[in-house]
């Protein structure tokens, strides 16, 4: 199975590099093959960079000259439902796009409603049940939300749990593309006021690379 791997920032999948025999000293700017004897030489990580244009972009660059047999979008996110553990990963099954659209003074019309097209998009391919993750919807942001009212808001017309800045554009991207797609977050943060010192970023990136190392390992003995 040719697989990708696609991640805004080389901190997010740190691990997975190291694993694919390459330290972060070896990467020039967006993406690198895999070369060891230990995965097949077919399987690419691809660093987008930060936000929803630079992954569709890049994504789209490199899938029109690239094939696959799935995508695999890495990264931490921030998490709405405080039932949710920080550090816990877990499997995006819908993504939305929360702000494109139109104003109406107190309301938002989705670019759906407005007839220009559509927010939101799903993964086209879902773990076997042996890995066990929670599924999980999510929104795809400019603007990480750090100010309670414009939580609420977003609370009140969405059904948000989770909360990134590239995943929509990452299934919208492969499904253009014609590839499956599949989309693992591991929760750093809590959405609400910004409060870097309850954050877990270490512990999110280090349960998304050990789940990420198991979940390609299998899919590449497949």
């Amino acid at each position: 199975m040719r697989v990708l791997i696609v991640a805004a920032t080389e901190f997010e999948v740190e691990g997975v590099i190291s694993d694919f025999g390459f330290s972060i000293s070896d990467f020039d700017n967006s993406l690198y093959k895999t070369h060891n004897t230990q995965h097949a030489t077919h399987n690419t990580i691809l660093i987008t960079g930060a936000g929803m244009v630079a992954t569709a972009f890049a994504m789209g660059k490199h899938l029109a000259e690239h094939k696959y047999d799935l995508a695999i979008n890495l990264g931490i996110c921030g998490s709405f439902d405080k039932d949710i553990a920080l550090g816990d990963v877990l499997e995006i099954v819908e993504d939305d796009l929360a702000e494109l659209g139109a104003e109406d003074d107190e309301d938002f019309i989705t670019i759906d409603k407005l007839g220009f097209g559509e927010s939101s998009f799903r993964a086209t391919y879902q773990l076997p049940e042996k890995f066990s993750l929670k599924k999980v919807n999510a929104v795809t942001v400019n603007t990480v939300h750090g100010n309670d009212g414009s939580i609420k808001k977003l609370s009140g017309r969405m059904n948000a749990q989770l909360e990134s800045m590239e995943g929509a554009a990452f299934f919208y991207a492969c499904r253009e593309a014609g590839i499956p797609s599949l989309q693992i977050r591991a929760v750093s943060n809590y959405v609400e006021k910004r409060n870097r010192d309850a954050w877990q970023i270490g512990l999110a990136i280090k349960n998304l690379n050990t789940f990420a190392l198991e979940l390609v390992d299998w899919l590449i003995s497949e």
